[in-house]
């Protein structure tokens, strides 16, 4: 039971001092959790970028065709086996050149194919194969491959897209990793000022607690507490602005074309994202709230 209420006391004191020197904090709070803030604000958002051009790539990458046009006489059946026995490859579809030279008159509007194909003297088309690579990366490698098989004349994709993404992404993340780095050392230093004025106002007060025998961890442990306050308070409004983002940004775009709301529905955030960006802006706005606190105690905790 001793132990109990020794525990409860204990915590109390922990309680009350780190909201005292919180209230004495004054505007430097306000100053260290809007630098925490902002900076868990750009950090969330470069992540779910990164994350949401991740999944565009995927998304590419699935749907992205090559086009395997074949030598005339050469019917696609026959290289559907080994295409499909290739290890960069996901699928094979088959596209007859009666099929295609169908739904291409049809696209054009002639209502007699068979007179339209008399005309021409025959269905100038080739079989074609429609192949599916397995990512993004390894499309240029398989259409390599194709183009060496016997019996293609061409191979066709369109790779322009999914490298301007993925030049786009890496960029955005050495970009992101600057700006954080050097908001990250603000944010620090912000928060050290803050924290060692709080300590220079208390000073009386911690020299008396050394006088009578507190030990060091228990006189500045508060202190550790305030910058980790600071840093989950960031945190915490770093997440609000970043949901209101996302809401603004789906009721914006959802009243765009159905190819935009196509691209904004592969934009969404999985599960698994969804609960581990919070997590993250967590981890970083105790990270530096804790680093900036020692930073602040450790030169007074040293003397």
């Amino acid at each position: 039971m001793s132990s109990v209420i020794q525990i409860l006391t204990r915590s109390d004191y922990l309680l009350r001092e780190t909201l005292l020197g919180l209230k004495r904090g004054g505007w430097m709070n306000w100053a260290a959790v809007s630098t925490v803030t902002v900076l868990l604000f750009l950090f969330g958002m470069s992540i779910q970028a990164s994350w949401q051009l991740d999944g565009l790539l995927d998304q590419f990458g699935s749907q992205l065709e090559v086009s395997v046009y074949l030598d005339t006489g050469i019917q696609a059946a026959d290289l559907q086996a080994t295409v499909a026995a290739m290890p960069e490859v996901a699928d094979v579809a088959t596209v007859t050149k009666e099929k295609a030279w169908s739904a291409l008159l049809q696209d054009m509007g002639a209502a007699n194919i068979q007179g339209a194909t008399e005309q021409l003297n025959g269905n100038p088309l080739v079989d074609e194969l429609k192949v599916k690579a397995k990512s993004p990366e390894v499309v240029p490698v398989l259409a390599q491959k194709l183009k060496k098989l016997a019996g293609v004349d061409a191979v066709q994709y369109v790779d322009e897209a999914v490298q301007r993404i993925n030049q786009l992404n890496q960029g955005l993340n050495w970009l992101s990793l600057g700006i954080i780095s050097m908001l990250s050392l603000t944010a620090i230093a912000v928060i050290t000022t803050t924290i060692r004025l709080i300590v220079m106002a208390r000073r009386r007060e911690i020299e008396v607690m050394q006088l009578v025998g507190a030990t060091t961890t228990w006189i500045y442990l508060p202190f550790i507490l305030q910058g980790l306050v600071l840093g989950i308070v960031g945190a915490l409004i770093a997440w609000g602005l970043i949901a209101g983002v996302q809401e603004f940004l789906a009721s914006l775009l959802s009243q765009q074309s159905e190819f935009i709301q196509f691209l904004t529905n592969h934009l969404k955030l999985t599960t698994q994202q969804a609960i581990l960006l919070p997590l993250s802006l967590l981890g970083l706005g105790c990270s530096v709230g804790l680093l900036g606190s020692l930073f602040a105690v450790r030169r007074f905790a040293v003397k």
